[in-house]
């Protein structure tokens, strides 16, 4: 049997679909991983191992193989490791392979089995939803994913979570659709002596949302003011924080 979850990759802005298949077969214990994965996944492998010991669970001594398909589409990122791990466990009947059908999944995990942030949750849940199905992904990004709109959320904080809640012995509670809080710090424009005219310029830009074009010579100090203008703007929105994802 072929046990198959769905996830994404990402070529520039645009999220593709990837067929993640796990087969487990007779033969010399192996766990291969095929379809150009580069190192982040290729290293998935031990991610996984590691990630189901934790669980309790032991890789069965059978030849393991992971297709990430298309197979002439390279692979990039450590978010492969969900959904392989997923696969994986639906391909020894730890899991329901029906419970997957309607999800697509992304994350990383670490050695104790938890889910780790990983790039482009917000993008594959937008795409996720234009195909009907739900997103599965790390419990600090769910309120990221549910900015996608009408579908299906499964944030959990670890591996055994999420296989507890197909169980039906835990229940996930949906996330709310929330903003990252912003703790950068920017310097302060207090900080630069003279440049009144470029200070009062900069502040002009920032009040009334104007562009700015700086133009100088080396040393003349265009860097130094523009490091200082996201400090002059307000917290974004959720409309604007979605317009310049």
């Amino acid at each position: 049997m072929v046990a198959r979850v769905q996830t994404v990759a990402f070529a520039g802005i645009e999220v593709l679909d990837v067929d993640v298949q796990v087969q487990v077969s007779s033969g010399l214990p192996a766990f291969t991983v095929v379809g150009l994965p580069d190192k982040a996944v290729a290293e998935s492998r031990e991610r996984v191992r590691a990630a189901l010991h934790a669980m309790g669970l032991a890789l069965p001594p059978k030849r393991i193989t992971v297709n990430l398909a298309p197979a002439d589409l390279a692979k990039e990122g450590s978010h492969f490791d969900l959904p392989i791990a997923l696969g994986l466990l639906a391909a020894i009947e730890a899991l329901p392979t029906d419970a997957l059908d309607p999800y697509a999944a992304l994350g990383e995990l670490a050695l104790d089995g938890a889910l780790s942030a990983v790039a482009g949750v917000l993008p594959a849940a937008i795409h996720a939803s234009g195909q009907g199905r739900g997103l599965i992904c790390p419990e600090t990004q769910g309120g990221e994913a549910a900015w996608a709109g009408e579908l299906d959320v499964l944030a959990p904080a670890d591996l055994l979570a999420l296989v507890n809640h197909f169980k039906g012995t835990q229940v996930l509670t949906p996330p709310e659709a929330r903003l990252a809080e912003d703790a950068a710090t920017y310097p302060d424009l207090a900080d630069i002596k003279g440049q009144e005219s470029a200070k009062r310029a900069l502040e002009i830009a920032a009040a009334g949302g104007h562009n700015m074009v700086m133009v100088g010579p080396p040393g003349a100090g265009k860097s130094m003011l523009a490091q200082r203008l996201p400090g002059l703007l307000p917290p974004l929105d959720a409309a604007e924080a979605l317009g310049i994802r």
